[in-house]
C-alpha cells in the first residue's frame, strides 16, 4: 500500500462514550475511516502511523439519518467505522500527537 493511501484510509479518531468505555475495557480504539476501506488497509494504515501492532479488526458500517427541514427530507451521508484492537501492551496517546 502505499504512503498516500495510508492517510486516505484513516479519516480520524471517533469520539463517543462508547468509544470511551471501549477503550478502558478492552484496549481498543475506534476510528472514522473511509467507505471503501478494507480491514487490512486499515490494519496497516494503523501499525504504520502510530507504530503499534494490530490484533484484530472490526467494521461497521453507519447508516445516515434522514432529517426532515423546510425544504423536506434531506439524509445525512452514511459513514463507516473501525474497532481496531491492539496487542497486549500497545497503546495510542492521542494527546501526545498534536
Amino acid at each position: 500500500m502505499n504512503q498516500e493511501r495510508v492517510f486516505q484510509v484513516l479519516v480520524g479518531p471517533h469520539v463517543s462514550e462508547k468509544a470511551a468505555n471501549v477503550a478502558e475495557d478492552g484496549n481498543q480504539y475506534v476510528f472514522k475511516v473511509a467507505l471503501n476501506a478494507t480491514k487490512s488497509e486499515i490494519k496497516t494504515s494503523v501499525e504504520q502511523l502510530f507504530k503499534v501492532k494490530v490484533d484484530d479488526v472490526r467494521t461497521l458500517r453507519v447508516k445516515g439519518k434522514t432529517k426532515r427541514n423546510r425544504f423536506g427530507l434531506t439524509t445525512k451521508p452514511s459513514w463507516k467505522k473501525a474497532y481496531v484492537r491492539l496487542e497486549q501492551g500497545q497503546e495510542i496517546d492521542f494527546a501526545a500527537m498534536s
